[in-house]
């Protein structure tokens, strides 16, 4: 696997990383999804310079311009609910990108410390040749990222593939990289060393999902 973790160079994306680990600021969802927003479309940037590319030529009111231009079908799969905001900061410049959403959570059956991924609803276009980008803002255990994998296999084997996470755990790293094809690219804000007994990422930000749309009743 090929990881691009782009905390390793000082830009702009440290204020937006550091405002959403803020415990001050985020009692504010609003700006807590917009700085998620955000950080995605930095992550989705950086990842534009790894597609494939053809020259065109476009017709201009003077002449004629030639520019390379993507020539990848994407298909973006956020895993809902708290991939929502990094979601719409891919598809803000992936904006002809088709899409799918997964609902993949953790139960704990018997205690905190113990839990297995459920994946409960799937919506999914056609993979076969596509790229396709896997997003979860909190990259910890990575068994989640590797549920919503395999639950996609039934829709077709992708050209290639690339995970976008915004904070991981060097765990959830290692996780992914032993379980995805070594020309997986996986795209992050920054990876912390260590995960807690709850498996929640330390220092992390605490739960994504949240912070950017409220606490949920534990069912």
């Amino acid at each position: 696997m090929v990881i691009h973790n782009l905390s390793l160079q000082n830009s702009i994306l440290n204020n937006f990383l550091s405002e959403i680990r803020s415990v001050d600021l985020q009692k504010d969802r609003m700006r807590f999804r917009r700085n998620i927003e955000r950080i995605g479309e930095i992550l989705g940037y950086e990842m534009s310079k790894n597609l494939s590319y053809n020259s065109e030529s476009i017709k201009t009111p003077l002449g004629t311009s030639k520019i390379n231009l993507p020539e990848n079908d994407i298909v973006l799969c956020s895993i809902l609910r708290a991939g929502v905001p990094l979601h719409n900061g891919l598809l803000n410049y992936f904006d002809t990108a088709e899409n799918a959403f997964i609902s993949a959570y953790r139960h704990h059956k018997h205690s905190l410390e113990s839990f297995e991924i459920i994946v409960e609803y799937l919506a999914c276009p056609n993979l076969e040749g596509k790229t396709l980008i896997l997003a979860d803002p909190m990259l910890a255990t990575g068994q989640s990222m590797l549920a919503t994998f395999e639950a996609l296999k039934p829709f077709g084997t992708p050209k290639e593939i690339h995970l976008v996470s915004v904070i991981g755990a060097q765990d959830g790293v290692n996780f992914v990289e032993q379980h995805f094809d070594v020309n997986t690219n996986l795209w992050i804000a920054a990876i912390d060393k260590t995960l807690n007994d709850k498996g929640y990422i330390v220092p992390g930000l605490g739960d994504a999902g949240d912070l950017a749309f409220g606490k949920k009743l534990q069912q």
